[in-house]
């Protein structure tokens, strides 16, 4: 899907270092370094290169670059194969291409986003033993010579 110059009419150059609070209404495209506190009715991207350091709150949140911070979006997020996200998420709808790095806690659902319930899974840097084993059953495989 193409984006218009109108869904993100604000652009943070591959350049600029910036500290503080954002907020926005559109959409806002991190090409360089940011550390602070991002809220917004908009769309966040972090492009490939840049970084943020910090919390965002926003309507959807693309990563293809490298976030350090809580993530709660109200509709999606997407990481894209080039996006490393330390952080927790919360949100409705989670996008994760092959190649992204996540570590961190998930809640993603219809009320996700939030914390208004959803489904939670724990993060990779958890033992084994913290993650609560599937009720599934697996079936045994054939052996050579069964009876079916």
């Amino acid at each position: 899907m193409a984006e218009g110059s109108n869904d993100f009419p604000t652009t943070i150059g591959a350049d600029a270092v910036f500290k503080g609070q954002l907020q926005f209404e559109k959409g806002v495209r991190l090409l360089g370094k940011f550390e602070g506190e991002i809220n917004s009715d908009g769309q966040l991207v972090v492009s490939e290169g840049a970084s943020l350091t910090g919390d965002v709150k926003a309507s959807a949140i693309r990563i293809e670059g490298e976030v350090k911070g809580n993530m709660d979006a109200k509709n999606k997020i997407s990481l894209s194969a080039s996006a490393r996200l330390e952080g927790d998420v919360q949100t409705q709808r989670l996008e994760v291409a092959e190649g992204a790095v996540l570590v961190g806690r998930c809640t993603v659902g219809l009320d996700g986003a939030g914390g208004r319930g959803g489904s939670t899974i724990k993060s990779a840097t958890q033992p084994a033993s913290a993650v609560t084993p599937s009720k599934a059953r697996v079936p045994e495989p054939a052996t050579a010579g069964a009876k079916r």
